[in-house]
């Protein structure tokens, strides 16, 4: 039986939901899911140019961990980009630093360092829950209008 498998630490969450193709209508069912932690990586090798073994340290796995995620991540945006499909942020074994928090008001993400309360520096409101809550229980966005 295979081992449970370890979170693995997000430092940022991503500023975006995804990404559409532009030019391609209707592909809406064929877009790609990147995992948070497949998104993290390729933030920290290819966007920080980190070394692998400072990214494992930074996601808190190993270094042939790092490597698989890596990989996957890679395979699924090139299928992205050569098929014509979105990308879709979404999902994955992950936990934020506690101080990561969203507003479930205006889903507004910041980070707080007090023991305080936290309130949405956004809107003001006090309906504001740690991201790891967020991505674990998948809460959806209010509905406009």
């Amino acid at each position: 039986m295979p081992r449970r498998k370890r979170n693995r630490k997000i430092q940022y969450p991503p500023v975006i939901k995804g990404m559409s193709v532009y030019g391609v209508r209707g592909r809406r069912a064929n877009e790609v899911i990147l995992h948070l932690e497949e998104y993290e990586a390729i933030r920290l090798l290819d966007y920080q140019n980190l070394t692998q073994e400072q990214a494992a340290v930074h996601m808190d796995v190993s270094r042939p961990t790092l490597t698989r995620i890596y990989e996957e991540a890679r395979n699924k945006v090139a299928t992205a980009f050569v098929e014509g499909r979105g990308i879709i942020f979404r999902g994955g074994d992950i936990y934020f630093d506690e101080n990561w928090h969203k507003c479930i008001s205006c889903l507004a993400s910041f980070n707080q360092y007090t023991d305080e309360q936290p309130e949405c520096p956004v809107c003001g409101s006090e309906d504001v829950i740690t991201l790891n809550e967020f991505y674990s229980n998948n809460i959806n966005p209010p509905k406009a209008g």
